[in-house]
């Protein structure tokens, strides 16, 4: 993968220790998070849109910390960061990195044991994926799952880019009969906000 790529993984949280570069499917199942990711939201005035908060939810946060705030300004930013990066399931608007192989085509494997009749069935609809691997039966690894829509996104171990593969969406409502190009990981990866980011936020909200 890219060097801007790995880079970016690793401002997000990532461990990129073991990356070797033998392959793409090597390099993305051996990066760790232990920590989530969030969109950064729309540039619209966090004092004017409640949808426009950084995370869901930390408005509430903020005013129920308001004394920490007052008596320990590093612990209150310590305690943002503490509650809103970590592997919590609670629904903040967030999203996991989870990597793992994915093979519908690949006979022999779990993957085409359970799913390969579903895979031909005339209702799937890999015409987006084509369009970019020229593969009509691809390996895939998913690489991120959400809460929002889609909520599996997935890479193809065909890429004709390793360096910088597209991701695809899809939902578990309309699992492959719907999928959607999510454009290159580099660019996916840019829309996530770093812990930095995240404080340089909040100080700008409540220290003015």
């Amino acid at each position: 993968m890219k060097k801007d790529i790995l880079e970016k993984i690793k401002q997000l949280g990532g461990n990129i220790d073991h990356v070797k570069g033998n392959s793409l499917s090597d390099d993305i199942l051996s990066i760790r998070f232990n920590t989530v990711l969030y969109p950064r939201t729309e540039d619209t005035p966090w004092q004017t849109a409640e949808d426009a908060e950084p995370i869901y939810g930390i408005g509430e946060f903020l005013n129920e910390n308001e004394e920490l705030f007052k008596t320990d300004k590093q612990a209150f930013y310590d305690k943002i960061i503490d509650t809103y990066f970590r592997l919590e399931d609670e629904g903040y608007g967030q999203v996991f990195w989870q990597p793992k192989l994915f093979t519908p085509f690949k006979d022999g494997t779990e993957d085409f044991e359970e799913w390969n009749s579903e895979f031909i069935d005339e209702d799937i609809d890999l015409s987006e994926i084509i369009k970019v691997t020229h593969d009509k039966t691809p390996d895939f690894i998913e690489i991120f799952y959400s809460y929002g829509f889609p909520d599996h996104y997935y890479i193809c171990l065909s890429d004709p880019n390793p360096e910088n593969p597209t991701l695809f969406g899809t939902d578990h409502e309309e699992y492959f009969r719907e999928v959607t190009n999510e454009g290159n990981l580099e660019d996916f990866l840019n829309t996530f906000i770093t812990k930095e980011e995240l404080i340089e936020i909040v100080k700008n909200r409540i220290e003015k």
